[in-house]
Parts: C-alpha cells; sequence; structure tokens
C-alpha cells in the first residue's frame, strides 16, 4: 500500500492511495490544475485515479473536487452531509454514502468513519487492501477522537494524522480567543499533544510510517509536530518513520507492507 500526500494544511489538503490496482484520491483542496501538477511530481497521471472521497465541505478539502471528477471521469463519493453543504458536488455525479458505510473499489476497500468537526457529516478512511490485507488510514480535520476510530486504526500500516497546533503556540498567536477557542474545542482540530496520545494508542508493531498533517502556518511548527509525536511514542513498539507534511511539497510514497518487510519513503520537493 503507498500513500501521497500532496500537500497538507489550510490552503488545501489531498492524499492518494494505491494499492497497485486502484488509486484513490482522498479530498481534492486545490484547483484541478495543482492536483495535476502534484499528481505528475508523485508521477501518477491524473486519469489514474479510480475515484474520489471527499471528507467534508471545508474549502480545504473539495475546492477542486468536482471540476477534476468531471474532468478525469473519477467516481465522485461524500458523506450525504456533505453533498448537502457542497452542493457543487451534484454536478459531477457524486454518490452519498452515510458515516460508517464502507465503499469498494477495483481491489480496495475504504471504510468511512463519523469525525468530530465543525462541518456536516464529516468523516475519516480507512483503505484496505483486498487481496494483502494491507491498511492505510487518513485522519484530518479532528477535534476528539471517538472508540469507533481508535478502533479502525490500531492495525494500519499507513497513518495521516492531523497534528494541527502546538497549544502554547496558539495559545499567544495571532487569533482572537473565539477563534483559539473554535480551533481547540470538540469540533476543532486535534493539538500536537492530543494527536501524539491517539498514535500511541493505536501503535502496533506493523505501523511503519505516521504522517502528521494539516499543521498550522501560524500555531505550529514541524519540529513542534515532530518532537511531540516523538516522545509520545517513545519506549512503544513503534519502529516506523514520523513524517511532517507540509502545505506546498509532495509527500511520499509512504509504502506499508502486511508481510512486515522494510517500508521505504521516497521524499518529493515541490
Amino acid at each position: 500500500m503507498k500513500v501521497w500526500v500532496l500537500g497538507s494544511g489550510s490552503r488545501g489538503n489531498a492524499t492518494v492511495i494505491d494499492n497497485g490496482d486502484s488509486r484513490v484520491l482522498v479530498d481534492a483542496g486545490f484547483s484541478a490544475r495543482e492536483l495535476k501538477r502534484r499528481l505528475g511530481t508523485a508521477g501518477i497521471a491524473p486519469e489514474s485515479i479510480e475515484a474520489l472521497i471527499v471528507t467534508h465541505e471545508h474549502t480545504d478539502h473539495v475546492f477542486g473536487a468536482a471540476r477534476a471528477a468531471r474532468r478525469w471521469n473519477w467516481s465522485l463519493h461524500a458523506s450525504a452531509g456533505t453533498v448537502g453543504a457542497a452542493p457543487e458536488l451534484a454536478s459531477a455525479g457524486v454518490r452519498a454514502f452515510t458515516a460508517g458505510d464502507t465503499l469498494t473499489f477495483s481491489s480496495m476497500q475504504v471504510h468511512t468513519v463519523a469525525t468530530s468537526h465543525d462541518a456536516n457529516d464529516p468523516v475519516a478512511v480507512v483503505a484496505t487492501d483486498i487481496a494483502s490485507g494491507a491498511r492505510a488510514a487518513v485522519v484530518l480535520d479532528l477535534g476528539r477522537e471517538s472508540p469507533p476510530l481508535r478502533t479502525v486504526l490500531r492495525e494500519v500500516e499507513v497513518l495521516v494524522l492531523e497534528s494541527n497546533h502546538d497549544e502554547d503556540l496558539l495559545a499567544h498567536g495571532p487569533y482572537p480567543i473565539s477563534v483559539q477557542r473554535r480551533i481547540a474545542g470538540y469540533a476543532g482540530h486535534l493539538s500536537n499533544r492530543a494527536a501524539g496520545a491517539i498514535a500511541r494508542a493505536c501503535v502496533h508493531s506493523g505501523l511503519q510510517h505516521l504522517v502528521l498533517a494539516h499543521l498550522s502556518e501560524q500555531c505550529n511548527t514541524p519540529d513542534h509536530a515532530l518532537a511531540t509525536a516523538s516522545a509520545a511514542l517513545a519506549r512503544s513498539r513503534f519502529r516506523g518513520q514520523v513524517t511532517a507534511a507540509s502545505q506546498d511539497s509532495v509527500h511520499g510514497a509512504f509504502v506499508g507492507s502486511r508481510r512486515g518487510g522494510r517500508a521505504l519513503q521516497l521524499g518529493l520537493g515541490l
């Protein structure tokens, strides 16, 4: 199972999950033109994407979804609440699902899990290679974890997990108190500390890559996020690699193998 993070942050999010026979794009928060450029950096032809799953209707996740799906004939999927909040998806023939549903593609199943965020019916996704059982998860824009989410994350080989803000930087940053409370609230975004706690709770010997994503450009730094995650995973069973994804670079491929072989990671930069 291979994962590329095409970019992650408040200005756009998109992640490719590839098991060799199926390629699924999770979110399309960039323009179609920018998506094509970033896919090209990863060596992926847009026409090779089988499906696009939109996790929720916020612009940094949905901006290019309808146009890109029409242009390259991708099947487009979103929760019923997301479809209702982003009516432009209908122009691309969106197929609505209910959070908790499992979507089946050529050789991959994608399980959707309801999440806590200030959107209309947001989800996280966990993809499974039907043949090998290898799994990868994308969890962004999460205010708080839930028992169902923790359960499905326990056996993934590649985990892309939001690590949005450092609590001290948020408290002393440029945002007014009302915005700080929204970000740190139940329906906001994960702090570095909360992301580290989730990672530690879900860690297992087969987890080969933890990719920290959606870092705030105002209230976080890669060094803060990496240090917090590394401290949380210290003395755990984790023997993989921790990477902080950025807004303006393509990161990957992060390769996860169910057979327990050594994971490989190739860094790409725009």
